[in-house]
């Protein structure tokens, strides 16, 4: 969600709200963050990788970012960290913070007379607030957005235009809601009957905890019977899908396009990757990297790196690999053993 106010700070400033070590005039100031390549005078950039240390010689931005061990890599006014990624993000959300919310009501928005609307709410052109529906303290509801009965929205929670939440679901503080999601749609629960569909009721909710920020067009579907949790500080890409009675834990990334099936439980300070696939009914223990494009048949107890990826096959073929594969450790045994024996002949008949 793009911010919509800006403001300029001395470099002295910055250091003092962030520490650091600043090197050069404490009162230069930056009004913008930027790449090194289009960096101008005005303009605070960062050196996160050597690999870019080209770019840092012929930058022209009024001042870097740079790590402990590229500190001396450049004459530019600079300021020490010993994380430059992470500090830039920070300098980036001093110079474009997000806008309070304006409070008040559109004329067009419509408002049902049980909804509890705190005062310092905005609530934009044409979004829908149901019954019972709570929104919290100088919360954002974009224009067009649903928030339906029995919903609420927390504190400080800013939604995007065009984001509904559905009936009952909640979403926390500090939220931030990009256009398209979609909170506590209807997982796919269905029976099969004779060759045709009986549809399952979703009679659960979608939970969405704290510091939570979710991207465009990604949904979380509602539970079948209990909840679907998203807990505290879970960061969501773009174009996810979150199925019914899914879990996943506090600080856990997920990249675009990934999706978790089912009643699968992801653990905290997980990170996973883009167009990952993760099975229903398994459990993916805490500080686990899925990479991208792996898909995750069964339950990770181990922390650690995952990944790997097959072409698609024939079901029959796939399952006589995937066989063949888990022994793999067993086979290259065996060859080690047969080839041992071979050398030992033909030491023999020498």
């Amino acid at each position: 969600m793009t911010a919509s106010s800006r403001v300029s700070l001395t470099l002295h400033e910055i250091v003092n709200r962030l520490g650091g070590e600043l090197v050069g005039p404490p009162d230069l100031v930056v009004a913008q963050v930027a790449t090194l390549d289009a960096a101008g005078a005005t303009d605070i950039s960062f050196l996160a990788s050597s690999h870019y240390r080209q770019q840092l010689e012929r930058t022209q931005a009024g001042a870097v970012i740079l790590s402990l061990e590229d500190q001396s890599a450049t004459d530019r006014p600079r300021i020490v960290s010993d994380q430059p990624y992470l500090y830039f993000a920070r300098v980036s959300a001093l110079l474009n913070p997000f806008a309070g919310a304006r409070a008040g009501v559109h004329p067009s928005a419509v408002v049902h007379p049980s909804a509890i609307v705190a005062a310092s709410a905005q609530i934009d052109a044409c979004a829908v607030i149901g019954e019972g529906a709570v929104i919290g303290e100088r919360a954002v509801i974009g224009a067009g957005s649903v928030v339906g009965q029995g919903a609420s929205v927390g504190d400080d929670s800013r939604l995007a235009p065009k984001v509904v939440i559905c009936d009952d679901c909640i979403v926390g503080a500090r939220c931030i809601l990009h256009p398209g999601v979609v909170i506590g749609g209807d997982g796919f629960g269905m029976a099969e009957d004779k060759g045709r569909w009986i549809k399952v009721p979703q009679i659960g909710r979608a939970i969405v905890g704290d510091d939570v920020e979710i991207g465009a067009n990604t949904t979380v579907d509602r539970g079948a019977l209990g909840d679907t949790v998203i807990e505290d500080g879970v960061k969501m890409d773009n174009l996810i899908q979150i199925a019914h009675n899914v879990v996943i834990g506090a600080h856990t990334a997920i990249a675009a396009c990934a999706g978790i099936a089912g009643s699968a439980r992801i653990g905290r300070h997980c990170k996973i990757g883009g167009a990952a696939m993760i099975h229903g009914h398994i459990e993916i223990c805490d500080h686990v990297v899925v990479a991208a494009g792996t898909m995750v048949r069964k339950s990770i107890a181990t922390p650690g790196i995952y990944d790997g990826f097959f072409p698609a096959l024939p079901h029959r073929d796939w399952m006589k690999n995937l066989a063949h594969f888990n022994r793999l450790h067993q086979h290259a045994d065996t060859i080690r053993q047969l080839e041992a024996r071979l050398e030992a002949l033909e030491r023999g008949q020498k």
